[in-house]
Order: structure tokens, then C-alpha cells, then sequence
């Protein structure tokens, strides 16, 4: 018979072992003991000593929530090491001796490029705002243009007076407007790290706001235009009051200032005004309405001018002695570009591309003043601008060939402002000399200057290292250097050791010919006649007009600080136009240079999709 062992074991019981008590339990205890000597499983266990009591785990209440105690303890203990680390790290940072790294100090370009704007501030006519930050200089000309019954403008306040006199000629200040906006789109992002960003675009905006009331710029054709406000015309031995005859503040005028308008033959002030609304359209496209009533006028101008053809200072008008204009197919190319970039409208394009435009405007003629960019003239500055297109663009066919003439042509004028070259004269001092030894020659050095720069660094964004003057290979560090030397000598680097910007360096012109500067604010109002002691006064102005770049010096470097010699202390806008945009290309430091806007001047221009040029002639044998 065969039982079970409670322990899991057999064991074996003989009904007829006939053993006594004695030997059965000897022999029970010897199977306890086989049985207590193996090792007992789980289930066995639970068997002798019964269910056995889990461990209680223990939490911590802290009021909004319950947690785990030993999860409390190292969380605790993980922060206060932290809080322990960051203490002692602290404290090293405290101890150990720092160097401190100042911002660097503003390089000259970028420094005189504060004070060259500030120069428009003290030329602005009408109701001046609180921030113009001149002091000696008020509202003015606050009747200009009003009263004209009949007349196609309510009133035409506003804008800025040319030079050291208080005439708004309404060519050269488009033009110098134009300048500004051109070098806000190529170079807003340096313009931002200087701080003028604002500044300049409220520069800009103030011309463009006074353009709009020259002509009806809601319509979408005009048939007048003003060219210019106030009269200076003293030949003909005249003692009337007027701009040039009269030496006063501007606020105290008080004698008639005439209106002069142009109601055909003026193409190349309405292209030139055209260029200077278009661009500033680029500049403030953030805001969409203003932009868009700037390119609705730039329409409007632009097409008066194409219909009306002919020299705005033609015949015997009066702008013709101070701002003469020699053609005006330059304009249309320069204006008709702007308008392009302004809206993409290839209308545009194809004008200007036209090989009989290029032709009539100079392109192909060489000559002394080929190259030379100016108020005047704006072929150099054309040419640039469409080489640009080339070079980002490359809109191939039907425009290939022409922007090619244009860039190959760009490319000759550079190498014609280098000094292994013979083609403009310099100075001992190293000034160009692009207007051939005559007057006022720091005007055409700044824009060359910026033309020169600017073109650098667009061969740079494209990725080309420099470029060719016949079998010669120079690299756009060449261009650079160029623009430096004619901008230092400006600022003092010239055997006069004279800066011509008034209020940069120790030594600047103190006789500016200039009516505001020369006459102290001072209460009293000095009549037509009365402020000629302060025109003939050998005395320092009383006001500095910070910013304001001089005429310049002579062929030998010569230069007088006399009030009454124009030709050598009157500064202009068209002239600070150009060394604003010198500066701020090469405002910044060394490894910051360079760096231009590629993008923004297209952004209203349409993907471009070169038509494929015509197939050839068919062969004959």
C-alpha cells in the first residue's frame, strides 16, 4: 500500500510488517528528518509557516498631493545637490577675473555717416517737426506755393532747400532723394546697426510728400509740373528781394517766391522726379498705401515726361544757370529702371532695353565725362542698376545682349576710376579730379565712390572675385580701396589735413556759405539787406551745420574757408546724397562689409521665363 508523504515524497506502508511501536516510530523520526534535510519550495513553506505579512510602504502628505517617501527623500536630495552645484559654480564665476568686452567703437565711415544726415535736417523747409534736432533752425516757407488762383497745386510747402540758399529745386533734390532710397535698399540692414533706419526713411519721406504736391499725382495724367520754388537770378543787376540777392534765415523771409512749372519739354525732370517716387516705393513697401500712391505717381510723372519731350532748363529758364540738365535719355533709362523694380511690369523693361535708348543716352560714346555720375547725368548709375538684374537674374532673351552692352559698360567705367589708369587726373592729395579741375569736385568723388563700392559687392553676392580691365584681372578688393582713399580724403586724409564734412575731426570749414548757419538765432530779424554783414563777416558762423560736405577743394588741393566763395564752403543736397550712400557702403566693420540686400529691390518683379530666341535662317547652299 502506498500513501502520500505531505512533503511531497512517496511513501511506502506494509500492511504486514508486523513491527512494534517502538520500531515504527524510530522509523517515522528518521523520515522526518530525510524529509527537513531537503530544501523546501515556496508552497512548502506557505504550508508550515502560513501566510506571510507584506512590508507596509510609507508616504509623505504633502497637502495637495501624497507621495511615495523614499521618492520625497531623493527628489530632495537631487535638488538641494543642484541648489549646491549652482552655488559653488556661482561662486567661481564670482572669483575669477573677468575681462569685460565692450561693444566696438564706431568706425569713422560710421560716424560721419550720423552727421552727413543730419545735414537734410537743417535744409528742411515748412512745418518742422519737434525731433529735427537743429536747434537754430525753425519753420519756414510756410506760403509757398499758396494763393496761386488757378493753379493746378493748393500749396507746396515742404521739401528742402538746395544749398546755403533757400531755392527748392525740385531736379537735383529728386535726385538726391533717389540716391538716399537707392542706398537704403542696398544696404538697410547697416543703416539699422548705425541706428539711422528711421532717420533716413523719415529723410526720404519727407521729399517724397513734398513731390506729391508738384503735380496732380492722383490723376493718371498731368499736363504741368513744378520745377522749382523761389528765384535767384541776380545778372541782370536786379536789387528785387530774392533767394540769391537776400542774405536772411530762412524763417524771416518775406518776399515773394515765385513758382516756376513746366507744362512740356521737361522729360528729364518728370523721369528723374519718376525715379525718385518709384524707389522710395521700395523703401517703404511696408507700407502698402503710401507705396502704392508713390508708384501711382511714378506712373503718372514718368508718362508726362515721355509725351512731353524735352529739357526742363531749355531756353531762357532760370534753372538753367544753376542746374542745367544736359539730356534727358538718361533719365528715361534711369527713371524707367526704377519703375521696373518698383512694379515688374516688363512694359518697362522693354523700353529701356532698346539699343536706340542706350544709344541716344551715351552709352556707347565714351568721351571726358563717360563715367562721371551725377545730378546730371545718370548713365553710370543706370547701367550699375541693370547689371544688377543681370547678375541675380540673368532674364536671358530678348535682354541678354543689351544688359550685357550695360555691364561690360559698367565694368569700363570702373577700371577708368582706378589710378593705373589715365583716363580722369588726381590730385597730389589722391582726390579724382572727375569734373576735369573744375569747382565743387568732392560731389563727384563721393558718388564714384559709391558706385565703385556698391558694384564690389555685388560681384561679391554673385560670387565672381572681381573682373577685367582688358587682359588684366583685378579684384573687387580694388574697387574698395578706391572708394576708401576718395572718402578719407573727404573726412582729412589730404595734405590740408582738413576734413570737408563740417563737425568731423578737429579741423573743418567754419565759414560755410550758407544763410541759416551764418546769421545767429537770436531774436531779431535781420531784413533782405540786413543779414549781408553776416555773409561779408569775417567771423566763424554762429551755427555749426553739422553734416554739411563743403564744395571742396581746387586742382592743387588748395582750399579757402571764405563765406562768400561758394566754389569752396557750399555744400548741396545732391552732394550729401552721394557721400550718405559712400558711407553707409562702407560704414561697419572689415568682416560685416559687403553685405548688401540682393532680395528686396525685386520683390515686385515676376518669376522671369526667357523666351527662347528666335530659330535661325534657314541654310541655304
Amino acid at each position: 500500500m502506498y500513501g502520500r508523504d505531505p512533503w511531497g515524497g512517496p511513501l511506502e506502508i506494509n500492511a504486514t510488517d508486523s513491527a512494534t511501536d517502538d520500531d515504527r516510530s524510530r522509523n517515522l523520526n528518521d523520515v522526518d528528518r530525510a524529509a527537513l534535510s531537503r530544501p523546501l519550495d515556496e508552497t512548502q513553506q506557505s504550508w508550515l509557516l502560513g501566510p506571510t505579512e507584506q512590508k507596509k510602504k510609507k508616504f509623505v502628505d504633502l497637502g495637495c498631493i501624497i507621495v511615495s517617501r523614499k521618492i520625497f527623500v531623493w527628489t530632495v536630495g537631487i535638488v538641494v545637490a543642484a541648489a549646491l552645484l549652482a552655488g559653488f559654480i556661482t561662486l567661481i564665476i564670482k572669483t575669477v577675473p573677468r575681462h569685460h568686452h565692450k561693444n566696438p567703437a564706431p568706425d569713422n565711415y560710421t560716424i560721419a555717416l550720423h552727421k552727413a544726415l543730419k545735414f537734410f535736417n537743417a535744409q528742411k523747409s515748412g512745418k518742422l517737426p519737434r525731433h529735427n534736432n537743429v536747434s537754430w533752425r525753425g519753420s519756414s516757407g510756410l506760403q509757398d506755393g499758396k494763393g496761386d488762383s488757378g493753379s493746378f497745386y493748393k500749396d507746396l510747402v515742404g521739401g528742402y532747400y538746395d544749398a546755403g540758399d533757400t531755392i527748392k529745386f525740385n531736379f537735383p533734390m529728386a535726385y538726391a532723394m533717389t540716391m538716399l532710397s537707392w542706398s537704403v535698399i542696398e544696404y538697410s540692414a547697416k543703416y539699422e546697426a548705425a541706428g539711422e533706419l528711421a532717420h533716413v526713411r523719415e529723410l526720404i519721406k519727407w521729399g517724397t510728400d513734398y513731390f506729391l504736391k508738384t503735380f496732380n499725382s492722383t490723376a493718371d495724367s498731368i499736363d504741368d509740373l513744378v520745377s522749382q520754388v523761389g528765384a535767384g537770378n541776380t545778372d541782370d543787376g536786379s536789387t528785387d528781394p530774392n533767394d540769391h540777392y537776400c542774405w536772411m534765415r530762412p524763417e524771416d523771409m518775406d518776399y515773394k517766391r515765385p513758382v516756376t512749372t513746366c507744362n512740356g519739354g521737361c522729360s528729364d525732370l518728370a523721369a528723374e522726379m519718376a525715379a525718385a517716387l518709384a524707389s522710395a516705393s521700395i523703401v517703404f513697401k511696408d507700407n502698402r498705401e503710401y507705396s502704392k500712391k508713390l508708384v501711382h505717381g511714378a506712373k503718372t510723372v514718368y508718362q508726362f515726361g515721355r509725351t512731353r519731350r524735352g529739357r526742363y532748363s531749355a531756353g531762357t529758364a532760370e534753372s538753367a544757370k544753376f542746374y542745367n540738365s544736359s539730356m534727358y535719355w538718361d533719365e528715361f533709362i534711369w527713371g524707367g529702371a526704377w519703375l521696373y523694380y518698383a512694379t515688374g511690369n516688363v512694359t518697362y523693361l522693354d523700353l529701356i532695353t532698346k539699343p536706340t535708348m542706350a544709344k541716344h543716352a551715351g552709352a556707347f560714346w565714351g568721351g571726358p565725362y563717360y563715367g562721371v555720375f551725377s545730378w546730371d547725368n545718370k548713365l553710370a548709375g543706370a547701367q550699375l542698376l541693370l547689371s544688377r538684374l543681370r547678375l541675380f537674374l540673368s532674364p536671358g532673351y530678348p535682354y541678354e545682349e543689351i544688359l550685357r552692352t550695360f555691364h561690360n559698360q559698367t565694368s569700363i567705367v570702373m577700371c577708368s576710376y582706378l589710378p593705373y589708369f589715365n583716363k580722369f587726373n588726381r590730385t597730389r592729395g589722391g582726390l579724382i579730379e572727375l569734373n576735369h579741375g573744375d569747382p565743387q569736385p568732392l560731389q563727384y568723388a563721393a558718388n564714384a565712390a559709391f558706385l565703385a563700392t556698391l558694384y564690389s559687392d555685388y560681384l561679391d553676392a554673385a560670387d565672381t572675385p572681381g573682373w577685367y580691365c582688358g587682359p588684366n584681372f583685378y579684384s573687387t578688393s580694388v574697387l574698395r580701396d578706391f572708394s576708401r582713399s576718395q572718402i578719407d580724403y573727404i573726412l582729412g586724409k589730404n595734405p590740408r589735413k582738413m576734413s570737408y564734412l563740417v563737425g568731423f575731426g578737429p579741423k573743418y570749414p567754419k565759414h560755410v556759405h550758407h544763410r541759416g548757419a551764418s546769421i545767429p538765432k537770436n531774436k531779431v530779424k535781420y531784413n533782405c539787406k540786413g543779414g549781408w554783414k553776416w555773409r561779408d563777416s569775417k567771423k566763424p558762423n554762429p551755427n555749426t551745420i553739422e553734416g554739411a560736405m563743403v564744395a571742396g577743394p581746387d586742382k592743387r588741393d588748395g582750399f579757402r574757408d571764405v563765406r562768400t566763395n561758394y566754389n569752396y564752403t557750399e555744400p548741396t543736397l545732391a552732394g550729401n546724397a552721394g557721400l550718405v550712400a559712400a558711407l553707409v557702403a562702407l560704414s561697419g566693420e572689415e568682416e560685416a562689409s559687403g553685405t548688401i540686400d540682393k532680395n528686396t529691390i525685386f520683390s515686385a518683379v515676376p518669376p522671369l521665363f526667357p523666351t527662347p530666341p528666335p530659330p535661325p535662317a534657314p541654310w541655304r547652299p
